[in-house]
């Protein structure tokens, strides 16, 4: 259903049509709350430090996980303290709480905190906290880690709340903005008119020269990120290899390619372009929670996952199952307009 209906959102059908009126009230729901902020009949809270919001206007994976990683890293090597907020809980959990947790990977499986938000804590080297309200959240970081000097929120456009100085909304380069409709006609949160007002876009190509250019804001500083530096992790073993030994390894074996991320296709595709074409290939809901049973053909001499799938299989692992790490890679006019931006803050 869920991929069906992402489908159906590239396109205008005539179905609907009669979800329209619902897309319009959305619409109107939509410019009311954020215009309650601004005009502060909803409160906003500063924490105290600077916070950068890594967001989307439309629903589905569009990267932003990746570029909050970047973001940290380039950060950190400009000297700051970063931190990470989220809200981080399994969209399908029915254990969702108003607690904040400190994520740490080793303790998460198995709980409500979702995939996204355990892969920052292990792939970063910094505090990883998750909560429905993300002013408690970095309130709670910042009383927990006082060194801490610049928030980083992964999601939370939408979240008015958590008053920010930095908003990045990361676009799929290869979907856009689907067919332009609000939900639930169409993939958007919030109008496509939203990037007037963030401070940057960054257009998520996957791989160089992929995917359409979608029209965006003349005034908005728009940046390419690529994901690339891909290694292929053996989850049993850990034995790491390159793209290039990866080729010489897999070679003559069936491999089948699993994904239950937002976007299933881009990881394939991702994968076919490094000349690594799966035999066979299975796409599962966002969020998917991974069984034993989903890794039964006896044909398959190599299963491929996403990082954020891997995490999910490692109690029932065996050789024979593999997952890309990839990292976000964007132009130092990037990390030049965001340490511009922090700096100016601070005059």
């Amino acid at each position: 259903m869920e991929a069906w209906l992402t489908s159906e959102w590239q396109r205008n059908s005539l179905w609907q049509l009669f979800l329209r009126p619902i897309s319009w009230l959305f619409g109107l729901l939509v410019w009311f709350r954020r215009g309650a902020f601004r005009a502060g009949l909803l409160k906003s809270y500063s924490v105290g430090v600077p916070v950068i919001i890594v967001g989307n206007i439309s629903v589905g994976g569009t990267g932003k996980t990746p570029l909050v990683l970047a973001l940290v890293d380039a950060l950190t090597k400009h000297g700051m303290h970063c931190g990470i907020v989220t809200r981080g809980y399994h969209r399908r959990s029915n254990e969702e709480t108003m607690d904040v947790i400190h994520v740490v990977p080793a303790n998460m499986l198995g709980t409500v905190v979702s995939d996204e938000a355990t892969l920052l804590a292990s792939r970063s080297s910094v505090p990883v906290y998750a909560a429905v309200n993300r002013v408690e959240a970095a309130k709670t970081l910042l009383r927990n880690h006082a060194e801490v000097d610049v928030v980083i929120s992964d999601d939370g456009l939408q979240h008015y709340a958590l008053r920010r100085e930095i908003e990045i909304c990361v676009v799929d380069g290869e979907r856009g903005f689907g067919n332009g409709g609000l939900l639930p006609a169409g993939p958007l949160r919030e109008p496509a008119s939203r990037l007037n007002s963030v401070d940057a876009i960054v257009v998520n190509r996957t791989r160089v020269g992929a995917g359409a250019v979608p029209r965006f804001p003349i005034s908005t500083s728009t940046f390419d990120m690529t994901l690339a530096n891909e290694r292929f992790v053996n989850l049993k073993t850990n034995r790491s290899l390159g793209v290039s030994d990866a080729l010489i390894a897999f070679q003559g074996k069936s491999i089948h390619a699993l994904a239950g991320i937002g976007h299933p296709q881009r990881f394939f595709s991702h994968l076919a372009s490094l000349g690594l074409n799966p035999t066979t290939t299975q796409p599962f809901p966002d969020h998917h929670e991974y069984r034993k049973s989903d890794f039964s053909r006896t044909e398959a001499g190599i299963f491929l996952m996403t990082e954020k799938d891997a995490l999910k299989c490692g109690s029932f692992a065996d050789e024979r199952m593999w997952f890309m790490r990839v990292d976000a890679v964007l132009p130092n006019e990037f990390n030049d307009f965001i340490m511009n931006k922090l700096s100016a803050r601070k005059a």
